[in-house]
């Protein structure tokens, strides 16, 4: 074959090629463009829906916070007087078997005369935090420590342990209830169904009232008595809080 018709047929193999690339590529974009298109295609007959269950769990931890304060011209003495205090504590804690034992805050400031040109006295306070799930037994070393310490604060919680079962048993209950709220919403708009968009479970604690304590003037005796004590409830609650979509006949 001569030269010249060799060079005109792959010079036409070559635009033929050429053709069938660029018909491929715009097939690809024209495929891409209407992906896209459906990917932002709008949505309509949404609906955001939230369905909220809850349950009242038991208080089962307990915490208290003791201190003590103490006034004095030495401060370094003051403040061998304040550690002894807290170590007899942490070592009467040690003892009963189930309490945790934490260090609260410890201050030391001076006090001035009344010009506040000069320190008269130094005053210190340090903290003993201690909670239990044991509430007979922590009572009863409450009191007996009210003879070197002063109490300054008792509270109740939800153990964690206590918390995450109950969030487990919740978690089921609160997305049937958003199912349930779902089908009603789809029934109310003539829907032959409904697709989820999306769903977010919440957790919510919630503390009750406060619990009842009978203190029995424990600060002032000196063999205070264990106090009766009511710790109360705590509200856990589950919120299901999500998006549908209805579909329509």
């Amino acid at each position: 074959m001569p030269v010249f018709s060799r060079l005109a047929t792959s010079h036409a193999l070559a635009k033929h090629l050429a053709k069938g690339v660029t018909s491929i590529m715009a097939a690809g974009a024209l495929l891409s463009v209407s992906q896209l298109a459906q990917a932002e295609e709008p949505r309509y007959n949404q609906i955001s829906l939230r369905a909220e269950v809850s349950q009242d769990v038991q208080r089962d931890r307990m915490q208290v916070t003791l201190y003590t304060e103490q006034q004095g011209t030495d401060p370094a003495k003051l403040a061998a007087e304040i550690t002894k205090a807290l170590n007899e504590g942490v070592e009467a804690a040690r003892k009963v078997s189930g309490v945790e034992i934490s260090q609260g805050g410890r201050n030391s400031f001076p006090l001035y005369d009344d010009k506040r040109q000069s320190i008269t006295a130094w005053r210190e306070r340090g903290e003993l935090h201690l909670q239990s799930s044991d509430f007979a037994s922590l009572s009863r070393l409450t009191a007996d420590l009210l003879g070197t310490l002063k109490m300054g604060g008792m509270t109740f919680t939800v153990s964690d342990e206590t918390r995450k079962k109950s969030e487990d048993t919740l978690l089921k209950e609160a997305v049937n209830a958003f199912k349930a709220r779902a089908q009603l919403a789809t029934e109310a708009l003539g829907g032959s169904g409904y697709k989820l968009v999306n769903l977010n479970l919440i957790t919510n604690n919630v503390s009750g009232p406060m619990p009842m304590m009978r203190m029995k003037a424990m600060a002032y005796a000196e063999s205070a008595p264990s106090q009766e004590i009511e710790a109360g409830t705590s509200a856990v609650s589950i919120t299901a809080d999500g998006v549908i979509e209805v579909q329509t006949p």
